[in-house]
């Protein structure tokens, strides 16, 4: 959905709540305490709308238990706007701007756009192995290595992996998934790129395709591992690193243009957003996609 979509369909909190509904439960609401499909509307006139009863256990519940709108003062349609804004900003998008179009207070929004975050990390997509060609990589995010003043003859601060910018290593398949997280002290060793391709590549089916860096030649005895010499060409037929650079570009992208500034503590979130969105850029209704797996349906 598109902003002009949500403000349509979503006039009231009511209409917010029934749509909810219908992603979550499909016309038949499920006791979260319980596991009952005995339910019927909240007796109380006032809460018959966003309120339900469980026959078996006598409980009260409202669609938004258990997800990542539970407990929120904010209206369910900001919480949508929040959503679409987000998912439609192909670079991201800051929360400064969100709240200047929303008319809200960029901490309450900040807030919102950090529990969407949570929710994108823990995409169960992320857990399906990449098979087919996959290239891997690692990146450093961060701002310009400043040149330190030469004439105290101090050297310049180092580029590439002597940075201390942070390191993100990821892998996608061509046309396909991506899989990307912060790197942790080690996580760029042989040992640990060999942890991470471990865990998100299916190695009895894929091709790997890596640049020359010397920690990825210990995979080449249990897979196939083909080698892009950056020195010589950017490309050798089928063999290249392209697909995981433009990648690595919208990660920067959005740093540079939108957030300016990633704290370690919170940048996993951020490179999470990142990889969700590009997983679902083919998919026909990223919104309801989104939300069904926010409040746990079953898809």
């Amino acid at each position: 959905m598109n902003i002009i979509e949500v403000f349509q369909s979503f006039q009231t909190q009511e209409q917010a709540i029934e749509y909810l509904e219908k992603v979550r439960w499909n016309g038949e609401p499920v006791c979260p305490y319980c596991g009952s499909v005995n339910c019927g509307r909240h007796a109380s006139p006032d809460r018959a709308m966003s309120r339900w009863q469980c026959r078996d256990c006598a409980r009260a519940f409202s669609v938004t238990i258990g997800t990542l709108f539970h407990g929120t003062h904010v209206s369910l349609r900001d919480w949508f706007l929040v959503l679409a804004l987000m998912l439609n900003a192909k670079k991201s998008a800051s929360a400064y701007q969100i709240a200047r179009d929303l008319g809200k207070r960029r901490a309450t929004v900040w807030s919102m756009m950090q529990r969407i975050r949570t929710a994108m990390a823990a995409d169960p997509a992320q857990e399906k192995l990449l098979y087919g060609i996959v290239e891997a990589d690692e990146t450093y995010v961060g701002g310009k290595p400043r040149r330190a003043n030469n004439k105290d003859g101090s050297k310049p601060n180092k580029r590439g992996r002597g940075t201390k910018k942070v390191a993100v290593i990821g892998a996608v398949e061509r046309g396909g998934r991506v899989v990307a997280r912060v790197a942790n002290p080690g996580d760029l060793s042989a040992k640990g790129i060999g942890r991470f391709l471990d865990r998100f590549v299916d190695k009895a089916g894929t091709i790997l395709i890596t640049d020359e860096y010397k920690g990825y030649d210990r995979v080449s005895g249990s897979m196939m591992h083909a080698i892009i010499t950056h020195a010589e060409s950017y490309a050798d037929g089928h063999v290249h690193t392209n697909t995981i650079e433009s990648f690595w570009a919208l990660i920067k992208r959005a740093w540079y243009g939108s957030h300016h500034h990633y704290s370690r503590k919170y940048m996993p979130l951020y490179v999470a957003e990142t990889c969700y969105k590009y997983n679902r850029r083919k998919a026909a209704n990223a919104f309801d996609d989104s939300l069904r797996m926010f409040v746990g349906a079953v898809i």
